[in-house]
């Protein structure tokens, strides 16, 4: 399947400026908001709608004008949604569970025109839409393209057939959308990745740029009894005096946790010898995605692709995934470590601990 293009996705230095400055401008189109809030636009098609126009894709479709309304507290640095967009568009085709969704700029095809029609565009040059505003307050979009939600030149990559199958249908254009609260915009992008409250706040937002941590966890002999593959006996991950000063000198709190160092200690059962290995973090969506670093390393080779995965867990555990051997259960820099783990050292779910518990 060809990668889906992700709105508010980080955008090239060019890109950003342009988008900033568009930015000024976000709320003053007054045909969509003539009071300056964040406007809604909506229709949810019936089932004899759906009958009647079989080559309609789109069963519920949303445009958003104003702030972002998808991004949510996660993992990533939340910098550049409003300075880089003020359209949303969201749809959900028949059958989808929930929707997709882009996002652009929009502006007055002419500006020195009150009567010019509004343009939004995408990276790449590339259009969202057009639009429109009818005499009953009702949003007329246009020129949406079948492959608004896949890369350019999907069609090349995926073949005809397939590249038919995740396009939007061919009577998927010229929509005429009912003004709504924006309340129900909001209702709407939020499916697209519904928050789990079991889990609690994001991680970024539970552990502080200049606050230690500690999260371990050590096995039983009844645990490692049960599982003969497992290698680990004890493991910390830490923030302690070290990779606080290490980010305080070089970290960008704005960009938290983006640079972020932590330490990973594992004693296995085998050697009975503890091994720390450093790794520096960025946000990625619900995730922080950590690489080795040489930084308070055992090792000495170039083990930068040597990574784990943080995630939040219920009950304010934190679950670690070692999908590939990141973990120093082995030498990093021996071939052995190449492939994958196949072990019971994949995922671990973490309990919070005392800092002590992660002094070395």
């Amino acid at each position: 399947m060809a990668s889906r293009m992700v709105g508010g996705a980080a955008l090239g230095s060019a890109l950003f400026i342009s988008g900033a400055a568009l930015a000024e401008d976000a709320l003053k189109l007054t045909e969509l908001s003539p009071n300056g809030a964040d406007a809604c636009f909506g229709r949810v098609y019936d089932a004899a709608h759906l009958k009647a126009h079989s080559h309609q894709k789109v069963a519920r479709i949303f445009f958003y004008y104003g702030h972002d309304p998808v991004s949510r507290p996660n993992e990533e640095p939340s910098t550049l949604g409003d300075a880089a967009y003020n359209g949303f568009l969201t749809t959900t085709v028949r059958g989808a569970k929930k929707p997709e969704w882009a996002a652009g700029w929009c502006n007055k095809e002419d500006p020195g025109d009150k009567a010019s029609g509004i343009h939004c565009g995408m990276e790449c040059d590339r259009t969202l839409a057009s639009l429109k505003v009818d005499d009953k307050g009702r949003l007329i979009l246009s020129d949406l393209q079948p492959d608004v939600y896949l890369d350019a030149g999907a069609e090349e990559g995926l073949g005809k057939a397939k590249y038919n199958e995740q396009a939007l249908g061919s009577e998927d254009d010229n929509f005429r959308l009912d003004p709504m609260p924006a309340a129900t915009c909001k209702a709407e992008f939020a499916r697209i990745d519904p928050i789990d409250p079991a889990l609690g706040a994001p991680l970024r937002e539970r552990l502080k740029p200049d606050q230690p941590f500690c999260y371990g966890r050590d096995y039983d002999a009844e645990h490692l009894k049960s599982h003969p593959d497992q290698v680990t006996q004890s493991i910390r991950v830490f923030r302690g005096p070290i990779e606080l000063a290490s980010f305080a000198a070089s970290g960008d709190a704005a960009n938290w946790p983006d640079g972020a160092d932590i330490a990973v200690s594992v004693t296995t059962r085998q050697k009975g010898a503890k091994v720390t290995q450093t790794y520096s973090c960025q946000g990625e969506a619900d995730q922080w995605r950590c690489s080795a670093s040489s930084k308070m390393s055992d090792f000495a080779c170039d083990i930068s692709q040597k990574e784990i995965f943080l995630k939040r867990g219920a009950s304010a555990t934190v679950m670690l995934a070692n999908p590939n051997s990141a973990l120093a259960i082995v030498d990093l820099c021996s071939k052995a470590a190449g492939g994958k783990t196949k072990s019971d050292d994949k995922i671990y779910r973490l309990n919070p601990m005392p800092q002590s518990a992660c002094t070395p």
